[in-house]
C-alpha cells in the first residue's frame, strides 16, 4: 500500500465545490485554476462573458467540474440573488474566494458619484453580504474557508488612490474582526493583502508587465493566487505576499509630505 502526500488544501478531485468572483482574467482566474488543480469543482463568477470559455478550459484540463456565471456583482441586490441561484442549483462551497474588484486612481472630485457607488458596493457590500451568506452555511456544517482580496494600498492612502485604498481598508478591517468572531467554529476568514500584480487592471502594458514581474516591483498573478490559498488553507486572518512589501509597510505609512507632493503631481497625468 502507498501512501501519498496531497498538497495543502488538496481533496479528492471532484468532491468538494469552490466559489471565485472576478475570475475571468487576471489573479482570480488563478484562483480558480489552483483549486482546479487541487480537486475543487469550482464555480467562477464574473460580469465578463469570457468566463465560460475559460471555466470550459479549465474543467478539461484539471477534469473538475467547471461552472461560469456572469452576473454583475456590483449591485445591491447581487449577493442574494448570486447565493439564492447556488441554492437552487444545489451547490455547496467548502471554499468561497471574494476576489471581485474595481480598481481606481483618481481624484474624489473627478470621480462620478456612479462610479464611486459602484466600489463601494462591490469591495465591501457584497463581500460582506457574501461573507454573510455562505459563512453562516459553513458554520452549520462546521467547515469551511472564506478568502478576501484586499490590497497593500490600504498602507499608502495617496492622492488618486482614496476611494479604493479606503475600501480594501475596510476588507481587513472586516475579515480580521469577522474571523475573530468564527473561532471555534470550524470556518476561517482570511484577508490577502498584495502590492502590484501583473495583470490589465492598472492599464499596464505587457511589456511592462513582464519588466516589473521580472524584477520583483510586480508579482504574477499565480504565485499571489498561490501564496493566497496557502495562507487561507493555514487559517491565517491576514496576509501580504512576498516578505520584502511586509518590511516596507512602515515605510508607507510614515511616508513625509515633502514626498507625496511630488508624486502627487507626477501621478497627475495617469489618473482616469
Amino acid at each position: 500500500m502507498f501512501w501519498c502526500r496531497r498538497n495543502r488544501g488538496e481533496v479528492a478531485r471532484g468532491k468538494a465545490w469552490a466559489m471565485v468572483t472576478g475570475a475571468a482574467i487576471g489573479i482570480g482566474r488563478q484562483y480558480a485554476e489552483r483549486l482546479a488543480e487541487l480537486g475543487y469543482n469550482v464555480l467562477m463568477v464574473d460580469i465578463l462573458d469570457e468566463v465560460t470559455t475559460e471555466a470550459g478550459v479549465i474543467a478539461e484540463h484539471y477534469r473538475v467540474k467547471c461552472v461560469a456565471k456572469v452576473i454583475d456583482l456590483a449591485t445591491q441586490s447581487a449577493a442574494r440573488e448570486l447565493y439564492d441561484w447556488t441554492k437552487t442549483e444545489g451547490y455547496t462551497f467548502d471554499v468561497v474566494v471574494n476576489n471581485a474588484g474595481i480598481f481606481s486612481f483618481c481624484d474624489i472630485l473627478n470621480t462620478p458619484l456612479e462610479r464611486l457607488e459602484r466600489i463601494l458596493l462591490l469591495h465591501d457590500f457584497t463581500l460582506i453580504s457574501l461573507c454573510r451568506l455562505y459563512g453562516e452555511d459553513m458554520c452549520k456544517r462546521g467547515k469551511g474557508r472564506l478568502l478576501n482580496m484586499s490590497s497593500y494600498s490600504i498602507w499608502m492612502p495617496f492622492p488618486g488612490l482614496a476611494a479604493y485604498s479606503a475600501s480594501k481598508a475596510y476588507v481587513k478591517s472586516f475579515t480580521e474582526a469577522f474571523a475573530k468572531e468564527l473561532r471555534g467554529t470550524g470556518v476561517t476568514v482570511t484577508a490577502v493583502c498584495p502590492a502590484g500584480i501583473a495583470t490589465d487592471l492598472y492599464g499596464l502594458s505587457k511589456r511592462l508587465q513582464r519588466f516589473g514581474v521580472k524584477w520583483g516591483i510586480l508579482m504574477s498573478p499565480r504565485s499571489c493566487a498561490r501564496r493566497g490559498l496557502n495562507a487561507m488553507f493555514k487559517g491565517r486572518r491576514v496576509v501580504v505576499p512576498d516578505w520584502w512589501f511586509r518590511i516596507l509597510i512602515p515605510v508607507c505609512n510614515y511616508l513625509p509630505g515633502f514626498l507625496i507632493r511630488p508624486l502627487r503631481s507626477f501621478t497627475m497625468r495617469w489618473q482616469k
